[in-house]
């Protein structure tokens, strides 16, 4: 397993990518940031059950992305602890290079929007509908500006 999740992180960080998903003869990559790589996995209809990932920042709306993925473990240069924990309660195993209280949004005056949203989640499918939610009001707002 730590071959494979080291196998992800080179891939990651040779590609530039945001993050990178392995699955057997498949690999997967992006270059968006937040969530919306994740979310676009899981609309795609595609598999990614037993994946390998390797991401560049995950937090808790991220790591219930991932369960909601099946993938079976997570490399991730920065995890918030409740990512961590999140990953770990789902049978994920998770390894990182810095674990911090929360993730930072973009302003960098606070904690991440989409952190926020998911921090009273029951489940990760209830977690998929207030991340949605959350883009949409982000969405929205940037519109209004």
């Amino acid at each position: 397993m730590h071959n494979a999740l080291s196998i992800a992180r080179q891939k990651l960080q040779d590609g530039g990518y945001t993050c990178v998903i392995l699955l057997e003869e498949k690999e997967y990559y992006s270059h968006e940031r937040g969530v919306r790589p994740l979310l676009t996995f899981l609309e795609s209809g595609n598999t990614f059950q037993g994946g390998i990932a390797a991401d560049k920042t995950v937090g808790a709306g991220a790591a219930h992305l991932y369960v909601l993925l099946g993938v079976q473990a997570v490399w991730a240069n920065v995890i918030s602890r409740s990512a961590k924990d999140i990953l770990e309660q789902n049978g994920i195993e998770v390894l990182y290079g810095e674990c911090v209280p929360y993730i930072i949004n973009r302003q960098g005056n606070g904690i991440c929007p989409i952190e926020k949203a998911v921090e009273n989640a029951q489940n990760s499918l209830d977690a998929l509908t207030r991340i949605k939610e959350a883009l949409q009001r982000l969405q929205q707002n940037n519109a209004n500006t």
